[in-house]
């Protein structure tokens, strides 16, 4: 008999059914024993009769145990339907069980809100942790929300690309990690803090519309908001302007929030637009939450923030390659706005020159941020020169990128959002982690798999590596 999963018994009624399906509860009434067992589907009521030949088998079983139960779908009498609970109508009369696998006590009861449990516990047992309604639902959803986005994109003419995990590294802000090459010693990849070099490149290799749900990587210093590894909605386009992308991005963003909740009310479409100036002068920060009720954990409030300043003054720029006094405020790709254009090319009022990026907000949180990029080798030659960076340095680092636009780059612009912290502000949880499956910890360690993790000095001379005790 095939397996039949919980959410379709209601189609079953008066048949005898197989599911396979964890034990959820557990109650002993004498003479009838009560289970409630549970599938990636939801959850059914069964019971264990009087004389039945399942019941020597049910009186062993526990909770989280694994089982195969077979049994017969019956209507339950009116007087104990449960209108408001899945199943609420049925019940399970069971009729036989074969145990598949036992379990011992689970270290915290995934019953109640897991959330309270200590969170290097919650994620030392992570897989147990998965089990609980509220991850379960975080996942399913997260999920969802990718399927989607993906659906959504694809609509409008967008390639899904992936682009390489091994690459090398760019001037993103953050600090990268990096991966030793064992065939080439002393020389090493870095893993991708985005895919944005490649994706500027799939606009030259006329590719027209890219999108990809990118893992990327940025070796920070720990926050309990961010996470070294993480995922982003990533997506160029070419022939674009500003309003272009934006507009796309907000009717994709609408189309998640009322499909996929619509218990949610977006408080003001089209999203509003604030320049930085405005932004910073009304609000104190360049990602205002805008909430009129800021009780109200359905509403939904999103900003665009434009207009931003190219560059900032720095007295020590993040990349050490670079000499000069300013350093870039979002990413050295981008574009000035086009009236601007010639401030940046004779490297006059620096710090007045807007960029065309654009970052987007939500209640009180930067959920993405793209821009229009410079398309043209001297524009981009002229930022790099700005920050700094001798004509040597510009060519290891950028030689590749300035070829690609010297042989007929269309004029193309992106945007990249954080996906774990849109799902965790649409699914109300107070940090990332609880929408990630297998999270690290705010420190950056994962208990579950003990990583990061010394290995072995095999490896290290494989990899021509010698490692230096840390001066104390």
């Amino acid at each position: 008999m095939n397996r039949i999963l919980i959410h379709n018994l209601s189609e079953h009624i008066d048949k005898e059914v197989v599911i396979n399906a964890w034990v959820d509860t557990r109650r002993d009434q004498g003479k009838m024993i009560f289970f409630e067992f549970r599938d990636r589907t939801g959850k059914i009521q069964g019971v264990v009769l009087p004389n039945s030949e399942a019941m020597e088998t049910a009186k062993t079983l526990r909770n989280e145990w694994v089982v195969a139960v077979t049994g017969k779908v019956n209507q339950r009498p009116e007087r104990n339907v449960q209108a408001d609970k899945q199943n609420g109508n049925i019940e399970l009369e069971i009729l036989g069980i074969e145990v598949l696998n036992e379990a011992e006590t689970l270290p915290f009861d995934i019953s109640a809100d897991t959330s309270v449990v200590n969170e290097e516990t919650r994620l030392t047992y992570r897989y147990v942790d998965l089990r609980s309604d509220r991850v379960q639902k975080n996942i399913r959803m997260r999920h969802r929300v990718a399927k989607l986005v993906r659906d959504f994109l694809d609509g409008k003419g967008f390639i899904e690309v992936e682009t390489p995990l091994l690459t090398k590294s760019t001037p993103e802000g953050a600090r990268d990690f990096v991966v030793p090459a064992r065939l080439y010693p002393g020389n090493f990849y870095a893993l991708p803090q985005s895919p944005q070099q490649y994706k500027q490149l799939l606009m030259t290799a006329g590719v027209e519309k890219y999108f990809q749900i990118a893992k990327c990587l940025r070796d920070e210093d720990s926050r309990g908001d961010r996470q070294p590894e993480f995922t982003q909605v990533d997506m160029e386009l070419s022939f674009v302007k500003r309003e272009d992308v934006m507009e796309l991005n907000e009717k994709l963003l609408i189309e998640v929030v009322t499909k996929l909740y619509p218990e949610k009310k977006i408080q003001t479409v089209p999203f509003p637009r604030l320049t930085y100036a405005e932004a910073m002068e009304k609000y104190g920060n360049d990602r205002p939450d805008l909430r009129e009720d800021k009780n109200d954990p359905n509403l939904l409030a999103f900003c665009w923030v434009i207009d931003f300043p190219f560059f900032e003054r720095t007295d020590k720029s993040d990349n050490p390659d670079t000499k000069g006094e300013w350093t870039f405020t979002h990413n050295p790709f981008s574009a000035p706005k086009p009236e601007h254009m010639d401030m940046l090319m004779n490297k006059e009022n620096i710090g007045d020159i807007l960029t065309t990026q654009y970052d987007i907000a939500l209640n009180g949180y930067e959920i993405g941020g793209g821009s229009i990029r410079n398309h043209k080798p001297d524009a981009l030659r002229r930022v790099f020169d700005i920050m700094g960076y001798d004509p040597e340095t510009v060519e290891k680092n950028f030689g590749h990128m300035l070829q690609a636009f010297s042989f007929g780059t269309p004029p193309h612009g992106g945007i990249a959002w954080g996906f774990d912290r849109l799902l965790m502000l649409l699914q109300n949880e107070p940090n990332i982690r609880e929408v990630i499956p297998f999270p690290k910890t705010g420190e950056g360690k994962d208990p579950m798999m003990d990583s990061p993790a010394p290995v072995s000095e095999k490896q290290l001379e494989e990899l021509s590596i010698i490692l230096k005790k840390k001066a104390q």
